[in-house]
């Protein structure tokens, strides 16, 4: 524990314009603070707080979050949309975040900082879950997830600034959040219909594609342009989290769909 890691625990943010944009990414502590309020909340706080109360009718609160959480991811990802594919503002062989002088520095920004936002009403989901008392949806899986996403990208901006490869994470992963946010506003809305939305199961499997998807792109990075001057760390953390996201979600999908019908047909 040298002074190595005190020096990154308190190094100054690779891009101190962020803090104008979003106060949250000013330091550490926040983001902190929020993550470990949330895990006391959902882990323990939050059961001991239901224990002799009946679950919260939520669903007219759920209803506007979902309509809002799809509209959020829509617009991030029709952005996303514009300036990967259609107007590019990065090479797609090598990511690199714009340069100070790039006339989409200040695009590049907001939505890093709108993305990094979204994360954290993300953890919205789980405290509703508590408040309803549907504890068994309070999986491992789903708080590493959401825990990861806001750490992650509070990290990733605070060292390497805003931008880059990671832009693409962002990108694929609003579109799973549209669909999915989209599906749990149906589902709120209509319960009856629950049970013959049969399109749930294909979520996880966007969910999975995105992260081979992810997997693939840091590979082909490291095999066929090592130049790249993306972080090399950063490669392979990408390889290493988008692996572990692909068999968590790949054991879920396997124990919520393939596992029980299999014994169906025994």
């Amino acid at each position: 524990m040298g002074s190595s890691a005190f020096e990154i625990f308190y190094r100054a943010p690779a891009d101190p314009i962020v803090a104008q944009y979003m106060p949250l990414l000013s330091s550490q502590w926040p983001v902190t603070i929020i993550l470990l309020c949330y895990l006391l909340f959902v882990l323990k706080l939050g059961k001991i707080f239901m224990e002799h109360r009946k679950p919260y009718d939520l669903k007219n609160v759920i209803l506007v979050y979902n309509v809002c959480q799809m509209i959020y991811n829509a617009f991030m990802f029709g952005v996303g949309f514009y300036y990967i594919i259609l107007h590019p503002a990065y090479d797609l062989r090598c990511m690199q975040p714009g340069a100070e002088d790039h006339p989409d520095k200040s695009v590049e920004r907001w939505i890093t900082c709108s993305y990094f936002l979204n994360k954290v009403l993300d953890l919205l989901d789980t405290v509703f879950f508590v408040l309803r008392k549907s504890y068994k949806q309070i999986t491992v899986l789903h708080v590493y997830h959401h825990v990861l996403m806001v750490f992650g990208v509070y990290w990733w901006v605070r060292l390497c600034g805003v931008g880059g490869q990671y832009m693409m994470t962002g990108f694929f992963n609003s579109f799973v959040h549209t669909v999915m946010y989209f599906y749990y506003f149906i589902s709120a809305m209509y319960p009856e219909l629950k049970s013959s939305l049969w399109w749930k199961k294909y979520i996880t499997r966007i969910q999975i594609g995105q992260f081979i998807l992810l997997f693939m792109q840091a590979a082909l990075v490291l095999l066929f342009n090592p130049t790249c001057e993306f972080p090399m760390s950063m490669q392979y953390l990408q390889l290493f989290q988008s692996s572990l996201m692909t068999a968590m979600f790949g054991n879920f999908y396997y124990h919520a769909y393939v596992k029980p019908k299999n014994q169906k047909q025994q």
